[in-house]
């Protein structure tokens, strides 16, 4: 069982940090200064996410990237 919640956590793991890396690439190529206050300060990477990043899939990606890291981290 133990080793079923290590690969789930995995999962979301990998599928959070991913969703997370394409953020942070918006917020980079956006202005420079956005993607350091986002590596800095959670709450900036929050606010990115939620109100100034535009994707086609933005709303799956930002619950992926929010809710997979929470998940991985909670099991």
């Amino acid at each position: 069982m133990n080793f079923l919640l290590i690969l789930l956590a995995i999962a979301f793991g990998i599928g959070g940090l991913w969703c997370t890396i394409l953020i942070f690439i918006d917020m980079f190529q956006d202005a420079i200064w956005k993607g350091l206050i986002g590596l800095l300060c959670g709450l900036y990477f929050l606010y990115y996410a939620l109100f100034e990043y535009d994707h086609e899939n933005k709303w799956i990606i930002v619950l992926i990237s929010l809710g997979g890291n929470g998940i991985a981290a909670g099991l």
